[in-house]
């Protein structure tokens, strides 16, 4: 009898192809994903998908394409980056969505390509959104999107899955934002780094499709790979409303014949009499078992530009911390129930003297909405300044960021520092209503009063033996040994945009020679003025984490960097990195031996020369200051992917291999 399988393994063994045996947690599998989306990326995309020979695209209906990112820049450079993204759809028959139809995840769900049962990645770390519509959704990078178009299918590894189960039921005025940043900040240690996440339980059913869509999207800043919940009642009403609106033909974009956005209410009633096969079984083993009793969970904020230190309302509500800015935008909280909920709070008030409050839709469609309902109108008469419906600020993008000294609070997802704008501003994160209660009394808190309570949680882990690092063969043309001073940057969650910051993300322009020129430029403007060409970075835990930003890879590897080595890593960042040819890996022995020896000294440096080290890939072991640290060996695939230089010449082989 076949071992129970997660809803996780049984998505991926759908879209696996060629698997000959179930697919599992850890497997390497190649994958066939119903969509594959990019943004504003597509422009870079389209010339490694050129460079690695490709002369068509494998299957038209799989990629999509939705501007979201750099909306409000109008400089020619920037349209014409927009008007040969929209050629190249046209040319290729790919369904394309312009600058401000809204932002990429949000159209892809209301456009009727996220459905049940389906796999659907990104290239883009918070495609985890797609789970709350109980599909399988996942980031993956720029050259695997190249990869994707030209061949159909990529690698995945099926990662390791973790349960949450949801209890009972949320409190007035506590929604989906509160119970996700709860999450991060009560388990915080890393308990689903890298890990898939089913959401299960009996609170689920109370949790609107919006409310889902905010706690599968900050699944990612929880440090997960996929968020996804079970195919129930509310999710099947909420895809039944969708199909209506498909049916009245009202569609935004340019959609070729044959597009897979949209599905009838006859598919719906089919996908609902096999959401069965869609479900894990009830006797599945899971890496990691976590509860929330959400009747426990009161209305916190994460911060400053920290998104797993978090406050209980109550708590910060006392300090009074006083703002300059407030911004209700982004993926994972800028849908209708947010704006409603905002709207309803500064109705009749004005925005507070000395704040600015920023405002983005989720999408135009949203937005619309908004407005015939009045909500739309009630916070620009708070106030509000409009902007398009986009990304914008939450990338630091565009008006309204933030600068030097200024305090803002945030209804994004991240608040890294100086993602939003300059890297000495503070930025918390809360729900909408924290946001236009905030921005109306100038200061952080809540429209209701709550008592502080604990939540209520558990977890646990099954019993496992660890793994022993081993000795492993060196295929010929990666290097056995390499040598160089090593810099250790003491931070853990040190994330893309400390290492590559987002303003430069877009510019497609830049050099080689002028990334390598940017690194670490948010995190310790020093490195560069210190570090040279052969040298060694070494971080803490969960290095990478972030948005998927192929960069921080390749700007390091442009530097001359020959490899990254960290406690853990963001398994986004390391498919990056491996993607690009360059070398990561875990030696978590290494981080805390330093640590330990450094005690509180240095306290002040970010950066800091800690010795020469030579390390040993036959036999896996690095070593400095005369002692021994090992580390798991790379496995061949990760070599392969090395001595080729990247995974565009692994794909190039394939498409001229007769």
């Amino acid at each position: 009898m076949p071992s129970p399988l997660t809803l996780v393994e049984k998505l991926a063994a759908r879209f696996a192809v060629g698997a000959d045996a179930p697919v599992r947690s850890g497997n390497f599998i190649t994958i066939r994903p119903k969509h594959v989306m990019t943004h504003d990326n597509t422009g870079a995309v389209i010339p490694k998908f050129k460079q690695i020979g490709a002369t068509r695209i494998h299957d038209p209906r799989q990629p999509v394409f939705a501007i979201d990112h750099d909306i409000q820049n109008k400089t020619p450079e920037n349209l014409g980056k927009y008007a040969k993204i929209e050629k190249f759809a046209a040319d290729n028959g790919i369904d394309f969505y312009p600058a401000g139809t809204g932002i990429s995840h949000q159209v892809m769900v209301e456009q009727g390509y996220v459905t049940p049962g389906s796999m659907v990645v990104g290239s883009d770390s918070h495609s985890n959104l797609y789970g709350a519509l109980a599909c399988l959704g996942t980031p993956v990078v720029r050259t695997d999107a190249a990869s994707l178009w030209a061949t159909g299918v990529t690698w995945w590894q099926v990662p390791p899955v973790a349960r949450v189960t949801l209890k009972g039921k949320l409190q007035p005025g506590v929604v989906g934002k509160d119970v996700i940043i709860a999450l991060c900040g009560l388990f915080n240690h890393d308990e689903v780094l890298n890990h898939a996440v089913e959401f299960q339980g009996d609170g689920i059913a109370s949790l609107s499709i919006d409310q889902r869509m905010s706690i599968a999207n900050m699944t990612t800043e929880w440090g997960a790979l996929v968020g996804i919940f079970p195919f129930d009642e509310t999710l099947r009403d909420y895809l039944n409303t969708r199909a209506d609106y498909f049916a009245t033909a009202r569609r935004p974009g340019t959609r070729r014949p044959g597009s897979l956005g949209s599905y009838t209410r006859d598919d719906v009633a089919q996908w609902w009499a096999r959401r069965h096969e869609w479900a894990a079984d009830p006797d599945a083993t899971y890496a990691v078992n976590l509860e929330l009793d959400l009747r426990t969970v009161i209305p916190h904020v994460s911060g400053p530009n920290d998104v797993k230190t978090m406050h209980a309302l109550p708590e910060i509500e006392a300090r009074r911390v006083k703002i300059n800015k407030a911004w209700l935008m982004s993926c994972v909280n800028a849908r209708y129930e947010d704006l409603a909920a905002a709207a309803t709070i500064v109705k009749g008030k004005k925005v507070a003297p000395g704040v600015e409050f920023y405002l983005a839709a989720a999408s135009a469609e949203v937005q619309d909405r908004a407005t015939r309902d009045g909500h739309w109108g009630a916070l620009l008469e708070a106030g509000a300044i409009e902007l398009p419906p986009g990304c914008g600020t939450c990338i630091g993008l565009g008006l309204g960021t933030i600068k030097a000294g200024e305090v803002g609070i945030s209804a994004t997802n991240r608040n890294f520092e100086g993602r939003m704008g300059d890297r000495n501003g503070q930025v918390y994160l809360g729900s909408p209503a924290i946001v236009a209660a905030s921005a109306v009394t100038g200061y952080i808190c809540a429209p209701t009063r709550y008592t502080q309570t604990t939540a209520r949680t558990s977890l646990a882990r099954p019993e496992a033996a660890p793994a022993s690092p081993s000795a492993a063969s060196v295929i010929p043309g990666f290097p056995a040994i390499v040598k160089g001073r090593l810099w250790f940057l003491d931070r853990d969650n040190l994330n893309t945009d400390g290492i590559y910051a987002g303003k430069h993300t877009y510019n497609d322009a830049m050099t080689p020679e002028q990334m390598a020129q940017v690194i670490f430029e948010n995190y310790d403007p020093d490195f560069l003025k210190n570090a040279k060409p052969g040298d060694i970075v070494l971080g803490g835990l969960n290095f990478g984490t972030g948005s998927s930003r192929e960069q921080a890879a390749t700007a390091l590897k442009h530097f001359g960097i020959p490899c990254v080595i960290a406690a853990s890593f963001s398994e986004t960042y390391k498919r990056n990195a491996f993607n690009n040819g360059f070398v990561v890996f875990e030696c978590p022995e290494l981080v805390a031996s330093l640590r330990q020896a450094r005690g509180g000294t240095n306290a002040d440096k970010k950066s800091i020369l800690v010795g020469d080290a030579v390390i040993d890939y036959q036999k896996s072991i690095l070593t400095m200051n005369g002692r021994e640290f090992r580390f798991p060996p790379l496995s061949p695939v990760a070599q392969e992917l090395v001595v080729a230089s990247g995974a565009e010449e692994v794909v190039r082989r394939r498409l001229t291999k007769p």
